[in-house]
């Protein structure tokens, strides 16, 4: 499968250093056929577990960001790199959650799956007008769940001043559905 070797894999852009990207990689653990046939799962977990290869990945996904009032993590993984991102950058730090999980009122946002339709919730008082909001994601693969927290962050009337991500898999395109947005992504196979 195109992009599932790790060693195919090489900092992207602004991204990661040479030498950031070697310790990353090696932190990050290739499974195939999960959660279905074909698929090659990039399992993070390792690179969590390591101290010093997880703040050099939360450090790289904060650089380049200024006047970030609010970063929003995405469910699930995005949650564990966003939150210290936040912290980096004196920022609060918003959940970006699956349909039905947020106890107060929320905004929605629905989008296409391959195989249906998912809806992510932020809560109605989480961003404010004016906000200006990092989004920050484990892995962009298709872009879908990217644009929709993007679109609840301007229904909020806040600005999203880029997405940043870990690992972007290039060949399923996600920046495509990403236009006029700030892609930043640390690591690209």
């Amino acid at each position: 499968m195109p992009g599932s070797d790790q060693e195919a894999a090489r900092p992207s852009g602004a991204g990661a250093s040479d030498g950031l990207a070697a310790l990353l990689l090696s932190r990050i653990r290739d499974v195939p056929d999960y959660p279905k046939p074909g698929i090659v799962f990039k399992d993070i977990t390792p690179l969590l577990a390591d101290g010093p290869a997880f703040a050099a990945a939360v450090q790289a996904l904060a650089d380049g960001s200024t006047g970030v009032t609010t970063v929003a993590g995405i469910e699930a993984r995005g949650f564990i790199l966003a939150a210290p991102v936040a912290y980096v950058l004196g920022a609060g730090f918003v959940p970006v959650r699956k349909g039905g999980k947020l106890p107060a009122a929320t905004h929605a946002q629905s989008y296409e799956l391959e195989y249906g339709e998912a809806t992510i919730e932020v809560h109605t008082d989480a961003i404010a007008p004016g906000d200006r909001v990092l989004i920050v994601d484990d892995v962009l693969a298709t872009g879908g769940t990217a644009a929709a927290t993007a679109e609840l962050v301007r229904r909020a009337g806040a600005t999203v001043t880029g997405i940043a991500v870990l690992l972007e898999i290039e060949f399923l395109r996600g920046r495509a559905k990403l236009p006029n947005l700030d892609v930043r992504a640390v690591l690209a196979v």
